[in-house]
């Protein structure tokens, strides 16, 4: 944004201080004029040894004479005094400011690695700092989050055009190829791609906030999730069970349904191979949902990997139904979009312990206010 100059900070505090001491200094000679000067008479004559008029001792007039030329260049050197400590004053207060300044250009440059790391004790400028600082560590870890989700993006979507285009090849170099093979195994690879894409609209959607909130009741959500579910987790012999009382939370619908569905799905999906059983509570104050698996064990290091895209954890993938590797990526992301929390643990004996917890109602609306 272009700006006409005008004057710095530093010389306007300059100027400030400056005229700041010249006024108290005028101010205090007029105290010693009104409460000194005022009680000298005009004309004072002491009469002499034989009665006759003395010499004049000094009168009102001789001290204004002699007070005011002292008084104008008292006023002088404070007001050279003020401007040279006032600059240098102003200088050492504005330093941090400009060490911050500095910051922020090289962070519009790119360079989000720098840190200003101010020192001193605490006071509005380090505050200043430590909050840019934890700004700057965050936009870092931000940027890299994406580029590595871009990247694992990039690579999602190019195997799937990749395997379309060596199946089609194959096909034009042998003439005696299985048309409708051929039909099928396009259309599974040409589903995956649409399912990625869908995913990935899902989590910038989440990402970016951009969805109308209203109430929404979790248990009745879970038992929608749960029974659209339920063919798929008979399929592989998987129970699955919902329970828990009515709670209700500010946010989208849609959103909702799709975090509870992608909880149950990786549940049933990443389970035992028979006999696999999945649990699905609602709880309020605040409203919560826990969805549990049986399964294999986890190691508890591999856990908090597996909200990130396209980590679907070692030995958890079966080939059916594996998804696209971006389940719990985007379950985080639409808990975080409702100000709301994920934590994955472990289970015992096996198996994954899910929580989604989001705000209630009320503490939404006063939030909002």
């Amino acid at each position: 944004m272009a700006r006409p100059p005008g004057l710095s900070v530093r010389l306007k505090l300059t100027l400030s201080y400056a005229g700041f001491l010249v006024v108290a200094a005028f101010l205090l000679l007029a105290v010693v004029w009104v409460f000194l000067l005022r009680y000298v008479p005009e004309n004072v004559f002491l009469p002499g040894q034989d009665g006759r008029p003395g010499p004049n001792v000094p009168s009102r007039s001789d001290l204004e004479a002699a007070f005011v030329p002292k008084a104008a260049l008292m006023l002088g050197f404070v007001l050279l005094f003020g401007l040279v400590g006032g600059w240098a004053l102003a200088g050492r207060m504005l330093a941090p400011l400009t060490r911050i300044t500095d910051a922020t250009r090289r962070a519009g440059r790119g360079s989000l690695a720098h840190r200003i790391h101010l020192e001193g004790r605490k006071d509005e400028f380090r505050e200043l700092a430590d909050a840019f600082d934890t700004m700057l560590g965050k936009l870092e870890a931000q940027v890299a989050e994406q580029q590595r989700f871009a990247a694992n993006a990039s690579h999602e979507l190019r195997t799937p055009l990749a395997v379309t285009q060596t199946l089609l090849e194959v096909a034009r170099s042998d003439p005696n190829h299985d048309d409708g093979e051929l039909i099928e195994r396009l259309h599974a690879v040409n589903t995956r791609a649409i399912d990625l894409t869908e995913a990935l609209l899902l989590l910038s959607k989440a990402d970016q906030r951009s969805f109308a909130r209203e109430p929404v009741d979790l248990s009745l959500v879970a038992e929608e999730a749960t029974e659209t579910l339920l063919p798929l987790a008979e399929k592989r012999g998987t129970t699955v069970e919902t329970a828990g009382e009515q709670a209700v939370a500010t946010g989208s619908y849609a959103l909702l349904l799709q975090l509870i569905t992608n909880l149950v799905h990786n549940a049933i999906v990443h389970n035992l191979p028979a006999g696999g059983a999945v649990r699905v509570t609602t709880s309020v104050d605040p409203p919560t949902v826990i969805v549990e698996n049986t399964g294999k064990e986890l190691p508890p290091q591999l856990v908090p990997t597996l909200v990130e895209p396209f980590q679907r954890g070692t030995g958890r993938v079966r080939a059916d139904h594996a998804g696209v590797g971006l389940g719990l990526a985007i379950v985080r992301s639409i808990a975080e979009a409702h100000d709301g929390t994920l934590a994955l643990e472990p289970r015992t004996g096996g198996g994954l312990h899910v929580t989604v917890r989001l705000p209630t109602a009320e503490h939404m609306q006063s939030t909002c206010r």
